[in-house]
């Protein structure tokens, strides 16, 4: 088999990827381990920044996000006894969205199978090679059990954390990378439940954190500080309910309740590696950085991560210019970071640690963002997504 450029992995950040290099006439191929019906159903983010809304509805894939996802205006920051509004157009002229990862990925699969390049699903055993070359290849066991070797000038390695890409990126002489465990989780919760706000809430609160976010009209999706620890059979859908009504707790308001359809313990931790190249293997997403949900930026961080990929791969394979692939991890790792720290921020001042004195920091933290224009400006342009550069 022979194309221009491999990719491996169909999440978001490899299906994108190979929808942006197919718009600019490079071919591709896309190899995942596992079935569609799996991967479709991936339980995921589902905030978009304004730079992926705007990806994807360039590339054709804004129809049903349009039709059926939720434009937000701006979140509510909340601690005892206050509710706060940051107005995203006010602040920083953007918006951000609610579309399930789950729904972003069901609209790229459907355009590839729509007549866009292969995707082979089901592949196993893939080992990148030769990407210290200009010729690499990618080895891997098609779904009927077939040796395949995919020749390849560029290798995209969209695989996330556990794949084989990061893996042989880190073996280069430079490979690097950085982690941090935060001593709390996430019990994440989706409802048949209206939701009963009209923006997303981020409550603080002494027994700990809780996020209110949804999904459609009629499905809330909630989350509630737990200790990584805990044990998702011991939370039942009472107990869950009962701590979200005390977090959420604001007089004249009311939290709605429904049946549970999906729970889960969500543990939370930052990870980047670097660089995100060896020769001509490149990573993208996940397979590259990992980072809290608090910001809502790990979709969103590989799209922007394709988006320049795209472009570099464009200009090497049609233009034989190596300038945008030899600063490609550069750049990447620059908005890495800034979305790194952000999500660091978010984490850190909403989350109960237990100390007393962190408690007053948080609290001191939360009123300067909701009484400060600037504070709340630097808030709002890092959630809505910084520009793209």
């Amino acid at each position: 088999m022979r194309t221009q450029v491999g990719i491996i992995g169909a999440g978001p950040a490899g299906l994108l990827l190979s929808r942006l290099l197919t718009l600019q006439g490079i071919d591709n191929v896309v190899l995942e381990n596992r079935s569609r019906e799996y991967v479709e159903a991936r339980i995921r983010a589902g905030i978009l920044e304004q730079h992926t809304v705007d990806t994807l509805t360039e590339v054709g894939l804004g129809d049903r996000l349009h039709r059926e996802g939720l434009e937000h205006h701006g979140i509510y920051l909340q601690h005892p006894g206050t509710r706060h509004k940051l107005d995203f157009p006010e602040l920083c002229g953007r918006t951000v969205w609610v579309y399930g990862q789950t729904e972003v990925t069901k609209d790229l699969i459907k355009a590839q199978l729509d007549g866009g390049p292969p995707l082979l699903f089901e592949v196993s055993d893939v080992i990148p090679e030769d990407v210290d070359s200009d010729s690499p290849r990618i080895r891997f066991t098609d779904a009927d059990g077939n040796p395949q070797v995919l020749e390849c000038d560029a290798v995209a390695g969209t695989d996330g954390f556990h794949g084989p890409s990061r893996a042989v990126v880190q073996q280069g002489p430079t490979g690097r990378t950085w982690e941090r465990t935060y001593p709390y989780a996430w019990l994440g919760i989706l409802a048949d439940a209206a939701p009963a706000t009209d923006e997303l809430i981020y409550a603080w609160h002494p027994e700990g954190f809780a996020l209110y976010s949804m999904r459609s009209p009629k499905v809330s999706r909630l989350y509630l500080q737990v200790d990584p620890s805990e044990k998702i059979e011991d939370w039942s859908d009472d107990r869950i309910w009962d701590n979200l009504a005390t977090r959420f707790a604001l007089d004249g308001w009311e939290l709605t309740t429904g049946t549970v359809t999906e729970k889960s313990i969500l543990p939370m931790r930052s990870f980047v590696s670097a660089p995100m190249r060896r020769g001509r293997l490149f990573l993208a997403g996940d397979a590259g950085h990992i980072v809290p949900p608090t910001g809502a930026k790990g979709l969103n961080l590989a799209v922007a991560d394709v988006t320049l990929l795209a472009q570099a791969l464009v200009r090497l394979l049609q233009e034989k210019q190596n300038d945008l692939v030899d600063s490609y991890s550069d750049r990447a790792l620059a908005r890495v970071w800034r979305c790194t720290h952000f999500s660091w921020f978010m984490t850190s001042m909403l989350h109960r640690s237990g100390d007393d004195f962190d408690a007053e920091m948080q609290l001191s933290q939360l009123r300067r963002v909701c009484s400060s224009e600037a504070a709340a400006r630097e808030l709002a342009e890092n959630y809505t997504g910084l520009p793209i550069e």
